[in-house]
């Protein structure tokens, strides 16, 4: 007997008696209308569409890849494709089949062609667990159209899957669901028939909170939302309260609004932690704001803030790190941004601390807006273009790398700022080695402290 999508035994099943399947089963769209989400593979004349309909001729439907996160739908087309078309439709799961299995589908799906010119779409779920020669094992059948295939995938399919089968299917990329898809899912699944019935409602708090950890996953949304809905209807209340929902699915509600003062306060909270050394602290900080569901390019723009301001030349490698985290993060997002805002926080948090770096800029820019500048000296101002020599710019400048010791005691900043010091390094660190080279150029410059 060939696999199926779904059994006749377990649709009967479901017919009989809906509950007995999860409601993400139950909900699971009818047609492509109802798909939540992924509106831009389900334009007129798309791939998906032209498989529900006939899509045959010379320019036929062709085979398919699915890439794209958990519960962004890829299964849920496929379902919504093999309820929708009469052509013969097998299921294939990479986890469990081999070559044997692929080659059995396919010899099935060339008798069905030849003895009674009906198609087979074969739906390969996680086609990236295939190994290179169970992939190649589709090639033919793809090639010549023995079979439609249609497969998902959650990993880059141009580093799993071979190439030949690439060049030979149109891949489709689904976008992770926003926060106003599946709040539209939520609110179908507690009112349709095949839902809750309207046996429960769901505060607006409860409901953000459902998004939250949800987190695009509209599988994960519909579980955690029948788990709460059952725990509320066994205690007899009407609503799934915040208390029920985290009871239920074991992950509290951060009291943090993205747009109010949590969002300053925990952020704020965040840098004194690393400045005071505090690394617990900071880390804790940190899974508040993940938690919450920051925006964790806003993390990693205020650590390296906090790299320059709090670091400085005590860790030159700070801000470095900082800055490597920035980009990690705008690269593979959350949840394994997660684990580089946390490796930056920690590296930021044990380093040794200066300020110096902050107060000398603040130092001298009050000066600026003081209007003590003066004129650039003489012998400093460019003396490149025609006729600066007549004006003595660039006359009796003495090059640094013609001396010795690669320094010369010249005077460079203007005259009314000559002695003023701005920086003033701490022996914290590494910036001990930068105090030593400040107190030596400057005793050299001729203008160091007595």
């Amino acid at each position: 007997m060939e696999p199926d999508l779904f059994t006749a035994a377990a649709e009967e099943r479901q017919e009989k008696d809906p509950s007995s399947s999860p409601l993400a089963v139950r909900m699971r769209p009818r047609t492509l209308d109802e798909v939540v989400g992924q509106q831009h593979l389900l334009k007129p004349g798309s791939p998906l569409r032209r498989l529900v309909g006939d899509g045959g001729g010379p320019a036929g439907h062709s085979s398919v890849i699915l890439w794209g996160p958990p519960g962004t739908g890829k299964t849920t087309l496929a379902y919504v494709v093999s309820k929708a078309t009469d052509k013969r439709f097998v299921e294939l799961s990479a986890i469990t089949a081999g070559v044997k299995e692929v080659r059995a589908v396919i010899e099935g799906a060339r008798r069905a062609t030849g003895g009674f010119g009906k198609e087979t779409l074969l739906f390969l779920d996680e086609i990236h667990r295939f190994s290179k020669a169970q992939q190649d094992s589709l090639l033919p059948a793809v090639e010549n159209r023995w079979v439609t295939l249609i497969a998902a995938t959650t990993e880059n399919p141009y580093f799993s899957v071979i190439s030949p089968l690439l060049s030979r299917s149109l891949l489709l990329t689904l976008e992770p669901l926003t926060d106003d898809d599946l709040r539209g899912l939520l609110r179908r699944a507690l009112a349709d028939e095949r839902g809750l019935k309207d046996a429960v409602t769901l505060p607006e708090d409860t409901e953000e909170h459902l998004l939250r950890i949800a987190g695009g996953d509209a599988r994960r949304a519909l579980t955690a939302l029948e788990a709460a809905a059952g725990s509320a209807l066994d205690k007899g209340e009407p609503e799934i309260t915040l208390q029920t929902l985290e009871e239920t699915v074991d992950r509290a509600a951060v009291k943090y609004d993205r747009d109010g003062d949590q969002h300053y306060d925990v952020a704020s909270a965040l840098i004194k932690s690393i400045r005071g050394s505090d690394v617990d602290a900071a880390l804790h900080y940190l899974a508040r704001m993940i938690e919450a569901g920051e925006d964790p390019r806003f993390i990693a723009r205020r650590l390296m803030i906090s790299a320059s301001e709090d670091i400085g030349l005590a860790d030159p490698t700070a801000l470095p790190t900082a800055v490597a985290a920035a980009q990690a993060v705008a690269m593979i997002g959350f949840p394994e941004a997660a684990l580089t805002l946390s490796h930056a926080t920690i590296a930021l948090a044990l380093a040794p601390k200066s300020n110096a770096a902050t107060t000398a800029i603040g130092a001298a820019m009050e000066d600026v807006r003081k209007g003590h500048a003066g004129p650039v000296p003489m012998h400093l101002r460019d003396g490149h273009y025609k006729g600066a020599a007549k004006l003595g710019h660039a006359q009796g400048y003495v090059y640094p790398h013609d001396l010795p010791e690669g320094i010369a005691a010249q005077q460079y900043a203007p005259e009314e700022l000559k002695d003023r010091e701005y920086y003033t390094p701490t022996r914290h660190g590494a910036e001990a080695r930068y105090a030593d080279a400040v107190e030596w150029t400057r005793k050299h410059l001729g203008r160091g402290r007595s």
